[in-house]
């Protein structure tokens, strides 16, 4: 079957937080979102038939994880990502960030430090910084246009309070598919030194031509005791709103620690739309996610051609992964604040705030290219537009 991302899907009045916060967000709303990392590709339909046919019964009510839950996501991550997953590693979280936060508060006390990697998720900071732990910033190295480890830096900011390291694989906002050598050399490194890692892979499906994405739980059984891994089908599938995600724990005691924290939450339930639509995903998706990333990087293949011919002044980290991309404004001469009244004012768009990402967000944004071709052609000729008019 074929799909067709091409097709506008008018999400405003639905609360959807890309489109209707936007004045809260912005304070403007006559922009074009190009922002928060959801895309505006209609979730397919075997999603949508699952969710339907659920809806059909009269009763909602409490509900479980059953065989086809565990099978479901063992399949995709063997089948898409060579990773044999045991069914005793796998449990829940309403959300990858809820998850690494409840990690967090399972298998550190408050004091300890927490190494993040900015320019970074930012949500990866409120984590570290709201259950009152250390934040240490071990900041990537750009080289070549690259998003690198400095392992030097970490090794001299790591001491015995050091307990945790927060990654993002493949990172966000930069799009970098960490490679196996650069992840077994920061993995070795956080067992030598009994560093857990906590690693959110949210966007592990969405690998470029070229690219593979490697779960760091994958590459060794010591680092996979080291190593809590957390995941979904929400970026893949466009499926947030559901709130379902995956937490995989291959080390038993820290899943037993986990699962304490989750379970005095009451958070370890679930809901049946989010269950149903991940065990649809995981079981009928692979087609349709290769044609929507075949899609991405045709949206990428035209944002960087447009730039380069058309707005040459700014400077395009290339993604290897995710439907996300960093671009440097710096040529513009605008400090942060300016850069965003330019974009919202002037050329009439929303991007994600560079400094929102940490060190080396200044005078950044991060602009989502998953959605129609025409938005975001659109969006380029309006800050192509803009830029012109300087």
């Amino acid at each position: 079957m074929t799909y067709n991302f091409d097709t506008i899907v008018d999400r405003r009045n639905t609360n959807c937080i890309k489109y209707d916060a936007l004045e809260h967000i912005f304070g403007v709303d006559d922009i074009l979102p190009l922002w928060v990392a959801d895309t505006d590709f209609e979730v397919p339909d075997f999603i949508l038939d699952a969710i339907k046919g659920r809806a059909e019964h009269p009763v909602l009510g409490y509900t479980f994880r059953g065989d086809e839950h565990y099978e479901a996501i063992q399949g995709w991550m063997e089948r898409r990502h060579n990773w044999k997953v045991d069914r005793n590693w796998i449990t829940s979280s309403p959300g990858v960030v809820a998850g690494l936060t409840l990690a967090i508060n399972a298998l550190t006390k408050p004091g300890d430090k927490i190494v993040v990697q900015p320019p970074v998720y930012f949500p990866f900071f409120d984590s570290v910084k709201g259950t009152n732990r250390v934040l240490v910033e071990n900041p990537l190295k750009k080289e070549n246009g690259r998003f690198h480890f400095d392992m030097e830096d970490l090794k001299a900011k790591v001491d015995e309070d050091t307990k945790m390291i927060i990654l993002s694989n493949p990172h966000n906002p930069g799009g970098t598919a960490w490679t196996r050598d650069e992840l077994e050399e920061l993995g070795n490194f956080c067992v030598e030194h009994d560093i857990i890692i906590i690693s959110d892979e949210i966007h592990q499906d969405l690998a470029f031509s070229g690219h593979v994405h490697t779960p760091m739980a994958s590459i060794s059984e010591k680092i996979a005791q080291q190593t809590i891994i957390c995941t979904a089908a929400s970026k893949t599938f466009n499926i947030a709103g559901l709130a379902t995600s995956i937490v995989i724990i291959p080390n038993r005691r820290y899943k037993v620690a986990y699962e304490k924290e989750l379970h005095v939450a009451h958070l370890d339930m679930g809901n049946i739309f989010g269950i149903l639509a991940l065990e649809a995903a995981y079981t009928k998706g692979d087609d349709w996610t290769d044609q929507m990333m075949d899609y991405v990087e045709e949206n990428y293949n035209y944002l960087e051609q447009f730039i380069s011919e058309r707005i040459p002044q700014l400077k395009v980290m290339k993604p290897e992964a995710t439907f996300l991309v960093w671009i440097d404004f710096s040529a513009l001469g605008f400090n942060d604040k300016e850069l965003m009244e330019f974009l919202l004012q002037k050329a009439k768009v929303g991007l994600s705030d560079g400094p929102r990402f940490g060190v080396g967000g200044e005078f950044h944004a991060r602009i989502n290219i998953g959605c129609p071709k025409s938005v975001l052609e659109e969006g380029l000729k309006r800050i192509e537009k803009a830029v012109n008019e300087l």
